[in-house]
């Protein structure tokens, strides 16, 4: 049996690692595509543009780890079906459970992987990657100054050159612009621009500059100069690091997101707690709405009582009129703000259930993988991943609306993570069952374009 598990092993390991290199690779094009345009034209260095390139890989690997996992599994699965070797296995005495346990533990071993990726790694480097964006998008453009173009860009002035060699700007010429008391213009034949972490450092040589007074035209001051530095502050000109300890919900560890449940569970209990002494100020019981509706039925028993007791004197029955339509108030402005606190718990706790119903699916997609890949009979790549796309698209629609149907509060969290990994079991146990038992339970027919040509027995 360990030859029977390091051969499996063998054979599914490098299947999941292409794999893996593909899906990651195809996503990871995709995200480039659209995020392109975030990093160009701001003048950033090579090396943060890869920073944040990798930061983004977290989620894309654990997003691509699973599927990869189903299409390793269906390639092997497929490969050793084809060539006979399930067959022959079977005709050894070798049970097909017995097959697939190697294969089980290597999507354990991934699984339990992808649980600390997704708890330690994945996380800080989703928070990096959110940092550096918003570093990104406010850092401003850098200032490609070009001759004959007019620039626009510099605080305070306006400035156009006739040349550039190098880093050498030639035949430069200012001017001042937003309204400014006195009109500045300068003039010099060489220059050059530099910048520090605030600031924009314009180094002017042989040049004069002239000031009119916009309030009294015939006032001209010109100063000739040999050389002339000029600080205009720019803030985030150049790339500046925050470093927050604000996170959301996908940038935080299983601890630290309990830490936020509980921190609502007593915020809410606070809402009731107060909820409850409103009531018994107004109604004089001890009373304890579970929601909304409730509450505002007991107000209306409450002013319906109110009405029917003749003993209560008109002064005495308007005050506690009053009190029962303020209460009224109270409660939509407290269940509100308890509505509030649930639909963040829940954030939280949808969060947390996925950073290990993900995983398990890995599990899973070996019990759907090996007996598909049986029934297949077809090894290769594309056969993979046509029969893992279908699988792992509706699974990963079910999850997003288990995700946001949590979201809602109209299911729990752990109902919405963990009902796609339900309906997967059961359509991997039936499928392993009936593999188990030699029986097709469907019949797979591939594409004409999938299937090989078999030569009759008459062609040599």
């Amino acid at each position: 049996m360990r030859l029977l598990t390091r051969y499996i092993f063998k054979e599914i390991f490098l299947p999941f690692i292409f794999s893996l290199l593909v899906i990651v690779f195809i996503l990871f094009v995709n995200f480039l595509l659209r995020a392109i345009d975030r990093f160009l034209g701001r003048g950033l260095d090579p090396f943060t543009i890869l920073e944040y390139l990798f930061l983004n890989l977290a989620w894309i690997v654990a997003l691509a780890t699973p599927m990869a996992v189903l299409i390793a599994t269906l390639m092997t699965f497929g490969r050793m079906s084809e060539d006979n070797e399930i067959t022959a296995m079977r005709s050894s005495g070798i049970s097909f459970l017995t097959i697939i346990r190697p294969a089980l533990f290597f999507g354990l071993i991934v699984s339990i992987g992808l649980v600390y990726f997704n708890n330690f790694i994945l996380p800080e480097m989703n928070f990096r990657a959110r940092i550096l964006s918003g570093d990104i998008y406010r850092k401003r453009p850098g200032l490609n100054i070009e001759p004959g173009h007019f620039i626009d860009d510099l605080p305070d002035y306006g400035m156009i050159i006739q040349g550039k060699k190098d880093s050498l700007m030639e035949n430069i010429y200012i001017t001042s612009k937003n309204n400014q008391e006195t009109k500045v213009d300068i003039i010099a034949e060489s220059g050059t621009l530099s910048t520090i972490a605030d600031a924009l450092i314009l180094t002017l040589y042989n040049g004069e500059i002239q000031e009119l007074d916009n309030k009294d035209f015939r006032t001209l001051r010109r100063i000739r100069f040999k050389k002339h530095v000029i600080t205009l502050p720019a803030d985030n000109l150049v790339l500046t690091r925050r470093d927050t300890s604000n996170r959301n919900d996908r940038e935080m560890t299983v601890p630290m997101m309990l830490a936020k449940v509980k921190s609502y569970d007593k915020r809410i209990n606070n809402v009731r707690k107060r909820l409850a002494n409103y009531f018994k100020r107004a109604t004089g019981d001890s009373l304890f709405p579970r929601d909304y509706e409730q509450a505002i039925q007991w107000i209306e028993l409450a002013r319906a009582q109110l009405e029917q007791d003749t003993t209560v004197a008109s002064p005495k029955r308007y005050v506690k009129a009053r009190r029962l339509k303020t209460l009224e108030r109270q409660a939509r402005n407290e269940f509100n703000l308890i509505n509030s606190y649930i639909k963040s718990k829940n954030k939280y706790g949808v969060e947390i259930h996925k950073k290990f119903s993900l995983p398990f699916a890995c599990i899973l997609f070996v019990l759907v993988g090996a007996p598909l890949g049986v029934l297949a009979r077809k090894g290769g790549f594309v056969v993979g991943i046509s029969l893992s796309f279908g699988f792992f698209l509706v699974y990963y629609i079910l999850m997003i609306s288990g995700e946001e149907m949590a979201d809602r509060n109209i299911v729990s969290p752990m109902v919405g993570m963990w009902t796609p990994n339900l309906l997967l079991l059961i359509v991997a146990s039936y499928l392993t069952l009936h593999t188990v038992r030699e029986r097709a339970p469907l019949q797979i027919k591939l594409p004409a374009f999938l299937q090989r040509k078999k030569k009759s027995p008459t062609e040599s």
